[in-house]
């Protein structure tokens, strides 16, 4: 197995205080990267500067050399070869660097936000959509980077207009006014059109969302579409959804349409002003043919600029409309927090939940006051009707999620003064819907130990049941299994991910039915071998199969959130009548299974 690359972190970090604009928020982003930024700007204002002095030389030629005859015509050819050249060489080297600034950028923010997507609990993903995060981590975050990396760019090509009116005014200020009369009408412009975009901006990118989101649940559950023949149904939703986004777009198309070209066209009024009142001025004598030559080539460099400005415009709404919707993630806190010294002890592995109460934030109540503790070494089988709580406890025991009331122990300390990763490192959790990479088994395997050499990947996998059917694939351990694993049958997933924690070796070990779409024989084989794996090992079986209850010692029979009854599969069966009532109810299941199967 090869090692990771190395992560490199974001260079700087998005700006916490809501209360300043989102522009100053990003800030210390593009500040991370000013060095290569500046060196882009400085030399995109070299090249400017050379750009400018292109229709002088021409004024000079016209009047020295083709008017007055007073000087050789080749030499200022070559002037203006060598100028070209230079704004070419000037204008290549900004370009590079200003293209290294905005992925630099680009991959500041990505990262800002991956790092705090992973960092989010459960119930953050709870409640917002996936959709919507891909569409905040990707299409935002682009529109983001374009305004922060070529936004000063398009402000420096601005310049121009300043250099052009400067020389322009050396040579004629009068024909320089005339040239620049244009200018605040274009600057009032500006501002309207901008007032005018930002909604549509942020209407665009919140439909794109949407679709986004459709498109993911779509592609991630195509089986049940396809299970279901709703392929029409979904086409028809995703279609409406597009048309929203349409609608948007000729929205924006409308405005843009309707304020650009009176941006890009004020320029032009400029140049008639120039001819008409520099061709009076000829007339007069009062100027030269060269100088209106140059202040018509002057006029028309502002066309450029002022059509980059009007871009800019409305990728500063896009991006002001985008840098919202990142905030609202990177602003929503978790509700998981770390201790301020948190323990880093391995544990032995004694469980204890004290009082616990929680819901899930859509209300749903899972435990009410539970009581329950569990020796170090012991194996527990958690028993009870669908709904009753079974599967809340391993996800508090690893603080998935944080109790509402009362606290879940481990050794005797507060799960949530342990840190994380060490607290998730010794409490191996095998859900019953087992999650698969798109990387080789061996891989997936050793999700949580890289470092594991094969042997002891293929001791896993044989403790787990997987090493059979790993060996007959084409690839054996490099096979690369197909997204979420669906190249794989749902027993050969849940072995796999059997396997992938007892690699790790957790002293705690939750199996939340994890064997329900193993065949009986198969999972007598997996029983037999996890008899000596879980020996010494604090496991908590999350059982709705009767074969599953067999690996405990203990037994605990949850109802309405509560342990209502505790003790040997034997001696519920005699005492307890409800136990008997969820048993015939397990076993029902488990024969409906079978006949399934």
């Amino acid at each position: 197995m090869t090692a990771p690359p190395q992560y490199r972190a974001p260079r700087a970090a998005i700006d916490p205080d809501p209360g300043k604009s989102w522009l100053r928020r990003a800030l210390p982003v593009v500040l991370a990267h000013r060095w290569l930024l500046l060196t882009s700007l400085g030399l995109s204002l070299v090249g400017l500067i050379v750009q400018v002095q292109i229709p002088n030389v021409v004024r000079l030629g016209i009047d020295r050399a083709l008017v007055a005859h007073t000087a050789s015509l080749i030499g200022y050819v070559w002037w203006l070869v060598g100028l070209a050249l230079a704004a070419g060489l000037v204008n290549y080297l900004s370009r590079r660097y200003l293209l290294r600034t905005a992925y630099e950028i680009e991959y500041d923010l990505r990262n800002i936000i991956y790092a705090h997507l992973i960092r989010m609990p459960f119930g953050f993903y709870d409640r917002v959509q996936t959709g919507e995060l891909m569409s905040r981590s990707s299409s935002d975050i682009r529109a983001v980077q374009m305004y922060l990396a070529f936004g000063p760019s398009i402000l420096v090509q601005c310049l121009i207009a300043v250099f052009a009116f400067a020389l322009m005014a050396s040579i004629d200020a009068p024909l320089a006014v005339v040239a620049m009369a244009t200018m605040p009408l274009i600057a009032v412009l500006g501002v309207w059109m901008r007032k005018a975009i930002f909604p549509v901006s942020w209407l665009i990118q919140a439909r794109l969302a949407r679709v986004a989101t459709l498109v993911d649940e779509n592609v991630s559950g195509v089986r049940i579409v396809k299970a279901f023949a709703a392929e029409q149904r979904q086409l028809t939703t995703l279609a409406a959804a597009a048309d929203r986004v349409r609608w948007a777009y000729r929205r924006d198309a409308d405005i843009r349409s309707r304020w650009a070209p009176t941006l890009e066209s004020l320029p032009r009024l400029g140049l008639a002003l120039v001819l008409l009142c520099g061709g009076w001025m000829v007339i007069e004598g009062q100027t030269s043919i060269g100088t209106i030559v140059a202040f018509n080539s002057y006029v028309l460099m502002l066309q450029p600029p002022f059509r980059m400005l009007g871009m800019m415009i409305m990728l500063g709404q896009r991006a002001a409309a985008s840098a919202q919707r990142i905030y609202e993630v990177l602003d929503t806190h978790s509700e998981i927090t770390e201790h301020p010294d948190p323990v880093r002890a391995r544990v032995r592995g004694e469980v204890e939940f004290a009082g616990v109460g929680f819901a899930y934030a859509n209300g749903t109540v899972a435990l009410r006051g539970l009581d329950l503790r569990i020796p170090a070494g012991a194996t527990v089988a958690v028993v009870g009707r669908t709904g009753s709580g079974k599967s809340t406890l391993g996800r508090l025991l690893a603080r998935y999620y944080d109790t509402s009331t009362g606290s879940v122990r481990l050794d005797g300390r507060d799960v949530r003064d342990y840190a994380l990763d060490t607290l998730r490192g010794q409490v191996g959790i095998v859900p019953d819907e087992p999650f698969l990479f798109s990387v080789s088994i061996r891989d997936n395997i050793a999700y949580g130990r890289p470092d594991a050499d094969l042997a002891d990947v293929v001791a896993a996998a044989t403790a787990a049941g997987a090493d059979d059917f790993v060996r007959a694939l084409p690839d054996g351990y490099d096979t690369v299994v197909g997204e979420r694993g669906y190249t794989l049958s749902g027993g050969q997933r849940q072995r796999i991910a059997i396997a992938r924690a007892l690699l790790v070796n957790p002293p705690v070990l939750v199996l939340d039915d994890a064997t329900s779409a193993v065949d009986v024989t198969v999972e007598q084989r997996i029983h037999a071998s996890l008899r000596d794996l879980l020996a010494g090992r604090t496991t908590v079986i999350v059982a709705h199969r009767l074969s599953t209850i067999a690996l405990a010692d203990t037994v605990v029979l949850v109802e309405d959130g509560r342990v209502i009854a505790q003790g040997t599969h034997a001696e519920l069966l005699t005492a307890e009548p409800r136990y008997t009532e969820v048993l015939a109810s397990l076993r029902s299941d488990e024969l409906d299974t079978e006949v399934a199967a």
